[in-house]
């Protein structure tokens, strides 16, 4: 099960298979159930663990989705700075950007469930905060890759910085909530190329003219 190396990797050894076992439970209580109807007793029933246990490893629920989320992230990042480090122009490093996304989905469908469903709950929870400095982070490293000789998008000059997250990833995001949801069939790592040329051509063709106000 490719959730177990997930889990395995952010809480390696023998000693945290507990947490893994929790989390693995909760991720399937979260996705069956939704976030706001599961409950601890639910989480607990299906890892045959004590309550105790999910407290003193988790605090509360919000915890485990927290816990949950943050793990899914962190094994995004590992996939997508991986793709980045053998690309080597800037063409080469959008497409890394858009495989090592639809990738992840395509490997991990039930983490990418459980993280499109979680995000809100986590950037107005306690840990809110700690997501915005890692979008930050994220941001900020993006940039500093296209920002290297060689790598620069001239194009993208003139998009609006905040609009540029959205132009890379926007549509690899909307195929994949459309799989996850069954709308759609086809696994989104089939449609990698066509969602790497369609951010490439998005990015260095003509910005639109800013409409001039009466």
């Amino acid at each position: 099960m490719a959730t177990t190396d997930v889990l395995e990797r952010h809480y390696p050894g023998r000693r945290a298979q507990l947490k893994r076992d929790i989390l693995l439970a909760a991720l399937a209580c979260f996705n069956e159930h939704g976030l706001e109807p599961t409950t601890i007793e639910m989480v607990r029933l299906r890892c045959n663990t004590s309550v105790g246990n999910l407290y003193h490893h988790f605090g509360n629920k919000e915890g485990l989705v927290a816990a949950l989320f943050f793990c899914a992230l962190e094994d995004q990042a590992r996939l997508r700075e991986d793709y980045l480090a053998r690309a080597k122009t800037a063409r080469e490093g959008v497409a890394a950007l858009v495989h090592s996304y639809v990738d992840w989905v395509t490997q991990e469908p039930e983490l990418a469930r459980f993280q499109y469903g979680a995000r809100a709950a986590v950037a107005q929870g306690p840990q809110g905060d700690e997501l915005a400095r890692l979008n930050r982070e994220r941001y900020q490293a993006m940039l500093a890759w296209f920002a290297e000789p060689g790598r620069q998008i001239d194009e993208v000059r003139h998009w609006p910085a905040e609009l540029v997250p959205s132009l890379l990833i926007g549509q690899a995001e909307n195929y994949c909530r459309a799989w996850l949801s069954g709308r759609v069939q086809a696994e989104p790592a089939r449609y990698r190329e066509h969602l790497a040329h369609a951010v490439w051509s998005a990015l260095t063709g003509p910005a639109p003219a800013r409409r001039l106000k009466a």
